[in-house]
């Protein structure tokens, strides 16, 4: 298992870049960078099973089946992975599951004047890498363009 990291400054304060980030409606904009029609099933709070969701090619619901192991509003949120959904089936056990579960996916958001700085770090296996070093930046500029509009 790798970690990788990202980051970026948004001319905006942590709350705005926080509800931006994760408001069901900007969430559905700026994650358009990893896959059209994403949006989340779930909620935020600490401990709560979330599923981050999209149709594949055929319409069939695939994602990640998730858990949120820490939030502390405005600052940091990690979210815990532990399977993957395809056809709309939870899977947590297959080897395929096994061989990256648990890892984790956490954002911080530091103020830095009148500037956010939001800090991506997530472990996934290495076969990803290349694909994750292409669609975060995307995904964060688009974040910073979302919370700088509003």
């Amino acid at each position: 298992m790798e970690t990788i990291h990202y980051s970026i400054l948004i001319d905006a304060n942590k709350e705005k870049v926080w509800d931006t980030m994760l408001n069901d409606k900007t969430y559905r904009e700026w994650t358009k960078a990893f896959h059209d029609g994403s949006y989340y099933d779930g909620n935020w709070e600490k401990g709560s099973e979330i599923r981050f969701l999209g149709p594949d090619k055929d319409g069939n619901l695939q994602g990640m089946y998730s858990r949120i192991k820490e939030n502390i509003k405005y600052e940091f949120i990690s979210i815990e992975h532990l399977g993957i959904i395809k056809n709309g089936i939870v899977d947590t056990t297959s080897d395929e599951v096994k061989k990256w579960t648990p890892s984790f996916e956490n954002y911080t958001f530091t103020e830095k004047g009148n500037q956010t700085e939001v800090k991506v770090d997530m472990q996934l296996d290495a076969e990803y890498k290349n694909m994750f070093d292409e669609m975060w930046p995307n995904a964060l500029k688009a974040l910073k363009q979302l919370s700088e509009d509003k």
